[in-house]
């Protein structure tokens, strides 16, 4: 069998082939006048009016008959969209539009005979045409005897040789780590993964729709921050050469930011971007990924609640046309009552830990029997730079969400996991949080905001203090945030979630889900 290289010899010849016959390998220009969806969807007039077309895409596959040629020519047009049946809608809803997806096709079949092109013409196409090509073809449809809807060539031309062949058969490029690495042929030979590219696409356009049609106003914030603030995570850094500072990549959707144009007098923001956690990668966690959040001056997370279960189901059936998913072994149905699971009572049925009481050594006691494996604490090594009593209350929750299959909302989170929510009115202890489980996980998260520029600063003090002790995802103290809280901020419920929950209602990993993740070079 010829190895890769001698194969790519094979058609860099041909090239120069082409090039002796004063032909363009790589024009820039093609007279295509239907894609191969249009031709497909409207066959039947096409077909009747006799009147010539012009497809261009991929030659995907090439059968030789004698004095005549079949090919597979695909053209990626084949579209995904939205349609189907209604979602029922709150009080502040509008009616949905419709739900189910439709999928049209971008393969048909083409003949090239000899006595149509000309003899010269189709020993060319067979001398200097490969599999993996793209070509134009000019021709008539008709129909085979075995009802295959099919173009007859009268005309052909390059658009792009290609000079390294496609997979023969796909069932022998399988390993995973290959498959993204090379995704554009993972994506070329595997529906599956085209459609989730354009599901992808409807799941965020879905979010954007939803919360414009209820007056979101879609912003813009840096990417580029001195101070990464938002949410308990470890930044990347790097340097501004211009300004000669250091500066992080964003850890949260603005956050900070969004909360500073409520500040402002905006009533209702979202953002919808990239994000950057310098963290550990599993089917759940990734570093460089898509999120959402959007503020909401004057509301609650009550309220927060009853918008985010709107949310979901309205994107849920928008993107997949249902809302009943199996999602990691759990049968969900976001159509059902969504529970509130408390904090510290769900902690003491799962682990017999009342978090109230509890100290330090009581929770790390209940984290060896319990086996719970925890960053920067081990049964033999004990605890690690950075371990403290909230991230100790938050590996015993995590431990007990794996078991909890939703859809609902956590809630009554304990100040100490929480810095940036506003305090319960009842229970100074606890805050005003929310977080959507749904199949063991989070998949979102919310806050009645704190508003409070002094209890404010008291808490970014006490996350610095963690910080200098070693947990590096503490929060940074922002005093330009505090600052402009002492200006006013209104109540305000603030909401986000990534692209988890995509690959969660997918039933994938997170990095399977994402159109080019990141990999490490091949040595």
């Amino acid at each position: 069998m010829p190895t890769i290289e001698e194969l790519r010899q094979t058609r860099i010849d041909k090239l120069k082939k082409l090039e002796t016959a004063g032909v363009l390998a790589y024009p820039a220009k093609t007279n295509r006048n239907h894609s191969v969806a249009e031709v497909l969807e409207n066959f039947a007039k096409l077909s009747k009016s006799k009147k010539q077309v012009i497809i261009a895409g991929r030659i995907m596959a090439q059968r030789g008959h004698g004095g005549a040629t079949f090919l597979d020519v695909n053209d990626g047009s084949a579209t995904l969209t939205a349609g189907g049946s209604t979602v029922k809608r709150s009080w502040f809803a509008k009616k949905a539009e419709t739900a189910k997806t439709e999928k049209s096709e971008s393969k048909i079949q083409v003949i090239i005979k000899q006595d149509k092109v000309g003899e010269k013409g189709y020993q060319f196409f067979m001398d200097v045409f490969d599999i993996g090509d793209f070509v134009e073809i000019k021709g008539t449809l008709f129909t085979t005897k075995r009802g295959e809807k099919t173009i007859e060539a009268d005309d052909y031309k390059m658009l792009t040789k290609s000079l390294l062949p496609l997979p023969d058969k796909w069932c022998g490029f399988t390993d995973t780590e290959d498959c993204l690495r090379k995704r554009y042929l993972d994506i070329l030979f595997n529906p599956e993964i085209k459609e989730m590219i354009k599901k992808r696409s409807i799941f965020w356009n879905a979010m954007r729709e939803f919360l414009m049609q209820r007056n979101f106003l879609e912003v813009e914030t840096p990417v580029l921050e001195t101070t990464p603030g938002g949410a308990d995570a470890r930044p990347f850094k790097t340097h501004h050469n211009a300004l000669d500072l250091d500066v992080y990549l964003r850890i949260s959707m603005g956050e900070l930011w969004q909360k500073e144009l409520m500040v402002a007098g905006f009533e209702k923001t979202f953002e919808i971007g990239r994000q950057f956690r310098n963290e550990g990668m599993d089917a759940e966690h990734l570093q460089d990924y898509t999120q959402m959040e959007f503020y909401w001056a004057y509301a609650n997370s009550e309220n927060g609640m009853e918008l985010v279960e709107e949310m979901y189901k309205y994107v849920a059936e928008k993107t997949f046309g249902t809302l009943q998913f199996k999602i990691r072994g759990f049968d969900i149905d976001l159509g059902q009552k969504w529970e509130k699971y408390d904090f510290v009572s769900t902690v003491a049925q799962y682990t017999g830990v009342n978090l109230e009481t509890a100290t330090l050594s009581d929770m790390e006691k209940a984290i060896v029997k319990l086996k719970i494996h925890c960053e920067g604490f081990s049964a033999q090594g004990g605890p690690a730079s950075g371990w403290n009593k909230a991230r100790a209350m938050d590996n015993l929750w995590k431990f007990c969400r794996k078991q909890i299959a939703g859809p609902g909302f956590l809630i009554n989170t304990p100040i100490e996991v929480s810095p940036l929510a506003k305090k319960n009115e009842k229970n100074e202890k606890l805050v005003q949080r929310f977080q959507v489980i749904l199949a063991g996980s989070e998949n979102g998260n919310g806050y009645s905001e704190l508003n409070d520029p002094i209890d404010q600063a008291e808490r970014f003090a006490q996350q610095q203090k963690l910080r200098d002790a070693g947990d590096l995802e503490a929060q940074m103290h922002d005093k330009d945030f505090v600052e402009a809280l002492e200006h006013g901020m209104p109540p305000t419920c603030g909401f986000g979630l990534s692209e988890r929950l995509f690959s969660f209602l997918m039933d994938k990993p997170a990095r399977d889900c994402q159109i080019f993740p990141l990999m490490r070079p091949k040595a």
